[in-house]
């Protein structure tokens, strides 16, 4: 009797074990893209010497429909109306429209894994005309980026520069100099780059 029974069952495991190993192979889990970038928005507001903003905010944005780190048609905007001498709050946000969520958010709240460098010849060299200090923070005390001050040398060196952003995932943030804001060498601390784009400035 119990040899019937054992039987009857077997065909309906063996089929059950195959229709579960069909839907698995059918079905993978989709492995998502983590920290799609679509766009990324630059806003310079005045400040004065107390740090209280004043006057209007000067916004410019660098854009790509399928994610600015994957190339394809990206639109950046020049950043062309900055004064010299003056010091500007600079706020960073990024987004992802492919998802429709905010980017930004994601970066303050691990923001021990993450840094943002402000390079180019506008930072960076003899010709050189800007100043960029951090303004934020991670919850370990060491710096993010999406908040500083740019500060605008009064006798400019040349009438265009570049302004070169990058923002760095898993890097060693106790690496020494990588709390320099324009540390050419930032690939020493390890880690990999999220965002690598460049806005032309002129006055």
């Amino acid at each position: 009797m119990k040899s019937q029974q054992n039987k009857l069952w077997f065909p309906f495991i063996l089929l059950m074990t195959i229709f579960w190993t069909s839907c698995s192979k059918d079905d993978p889990v989709p492995e998502l893209d983590q920290e799609v970038i679509t766009k990324v928005t630059l806003t310079f507001t005045e400040i004065d010497e107390s740090g209280s903003k004043i006057g209007t905010a000067l916004k410019y944005q660098a854009s790509a429909m399928e994610g600015i780190a994957l190339g394809g048609n990206l639109n950046i905007d020049i950043i062309s109306g900055l004064q010299t001498g003056k010091r500007y709050l600079l706020e960073i946000t990024a987004y992802n429209d492919i998802a429709d969520e905010d980017i930004t958010v994601e970066i303050q709240e691990a923001g021990a894994e993450h840094q943002l460098y402000f390079l180019g010849s506008a930072f960076v060299g003899d010709q050189s005309f800007m100043n960029y200090e951090y303004d934020d923070e991670d919850q370990n005390g060491n710096p993010i980026g999406l908040k500083g001050i740019v500060t605008v040398d009064n006798s400019l060196k040349s009438n265009t520069g570049e302004l070169r952003l990058v923002l760095r995932h898993d890097s060693n943030k106790e690496f020494e100099e990588a709390q320099n804001p324009h540390w050419g060498n930032f690939t020493q601390a390890g880690g990999e780059s999220d965002l690598d784009i460049t806005f032309e400035v002129t006055f």
